[in-house]
């Protein structure tokens, strides 16, 4: 009996053990989970706590305060100030040129020469029959005056005293159609020499020596001279800008200028001239022309130019390079970058764009450094480091001034 007991006894302890060693292996096993769990992760901190996620690189432009020009931009073409197309006034023989093609002609030169032979004989004959006519004048008027002494005397009756002065009254108009003919005769030898009607360009010689030119003639052009200087740029603005043109234009000229290719640096400088009377109704715009002086000759007929016309100024107004202005849902917006540097969601007005500028009219102010580069990066309250300003030799811009790179 006594062997049974311990038999049973120990069974009871092995089982015992047991049990013990596999709730320990268990424990082990939940506090070597725990302490994975609890481990902190790569770059936390002593305690454990994530870090802030790393600053955003960005350039930032400050906002400036300025007078900033009312504006309207369009693309205008150039016009000559006047274009003539010279053409013979008399038949004729083309004798001379004196001038070469695309020349640059003064009003009163001498262009083209025509035979004046036929019409020097006309002048001689025109200038004969006056001294014929003239000479029977002279007669028929001392006629008049001998009748005159005798007509009362019954020597001559009153009928020939009366055919004497008709006579002598038709003489007299004679003599004056003559004078007429020799003034139309001298006019056709004068215009056998052709001169410049205006200062200007010449295009090219269209008749050669020795052809035959008809008076007027449409299809008898000689040469086309165009007036540029000065010149004109007409082009077309949309019809709702008519009341502020017509506005501004009541308080004086507004000034315009044209830009062509090659001098995009030295705008050619004038005044608006011209408004049309009406709208176009196809294309809802309105046509305006400008006159330049065109010194430097920059400005050549035909070809297109970009016009800015200024019409007033906007003093203080807060202006930003457009390239921080960006687009969302709920209109346009910028980033504001704040003394802590941190980024600043900020919707704002916009106005007048001039150039790569633009005005801001409500949301941001004067000094405060608005984000030009790295936006799409940025949220609300986004850490940033204000880096330099590059320069890409495709993308043709430069970002705005940084204000220098964080420490």
């Amino acid at each position: 009996m006594i062997r049974s007991r311990r038999t049973e006894d120990g069974g009871r302890n092995r089982g015992g053990d047991n049990s013990r060693r596999r709730l320990s292996s268990v424990l082990c096993l939940l506090l070597a989970v725990l302490s994975s769990c609890s481990r902190a992760p790569k770059g936390a901190g002593k305690r454990g706590q994530p870090t802030t996620p790393p600053a955003v690189p960005v350039t930032v432009s400050p906002a400036v305060q300025k007078t900033v020009p009312v504006q309207i931009q369009a693309v205008g073409r150039v016009l000559p100030y006047a274009v003539v197309s010279v053409k013979a006034r008399v038949d004729g023989l083309v004798t001379a040129a004196h001038f070469k093609d695309g020349r640059y002609v003064k009003a009163g030169q001498l262009l083209f020469s025509l035979d004046p032979t036929p019409y020097e004989a006309q002048l001689k004959q025109a200038q004969a029959n006056r001294a014929k006519d003239q000479a029977q004048l002279e007669n028929a008027r001392k006629q008049v005056e001998r009748n005159a002494a005798v007509v009362g005397k019954g020597y001559v009756s009153k009928e020939q005293y009366d055919q004497a002065v008709a006579s002598a009254a038709a003489l007299a108009a004679t003599v004056k159609a003559d004078e007429a003919a020799i003034e139309t005769a001298q006019l056709n030898v004068q215009y056998c020499s052709i001169v410049s009607p205006i200062t200007g360009r010449a295009g090219a010689v269209q008749v050669d020596v020795g052809n035959l030119v008809k008076a007027n003639d449409p299809a008898s052009v000689l040469v086309v001279i165009n007036q540029v200087q000065p010149i004109y740029v007409s082009f077309y603005v949309p019809e709702n800008t008519l009341p502020d043109i017509r506005r501004y234009m009541a308080a004086g000229p507004l000034a315009a200028a044209a830009i062509v290719p090659g001098h995009e640096n030295a705008p050619v400088r004038g005044k608006l001239s011209f408004l049309d009377n009406t709208i176009n109704t196809s294309s809802g715009t309105i046509q305006l022309r400008a006159r330049f002086a065109n010194e430097n000759l920059w400005l050549w007929p035909g070809q297109f130019a970009n016009v800015t016309l200024t019409l007033t100024s906007l003093p203080n107004a807060v202006v930003v390079p457009s390239q921080a202005i960006q687009t969302g849902q709920k209109g346009p917006y910028v980033f504001i970058v704040k003394p802590d540097l941190t980024a600043e969601y900020r919707p704002v007005t916009t106005g007048q764009t001039v150039g790569n500028e633009s005005v801001i009219e409500k949301g941001v102010q004067p000094g405060e450094n608005v984000v030009t580069d790295g936006q799409l990066r940025l949220t609300d309250g986004a850490h940033v480091r204000i880096a330099p300003p590059v320069t890409t030799g495709t993308a043709g811009s430069t970002a705005g001034a940084a204000g220098g790179p964080a420490p």
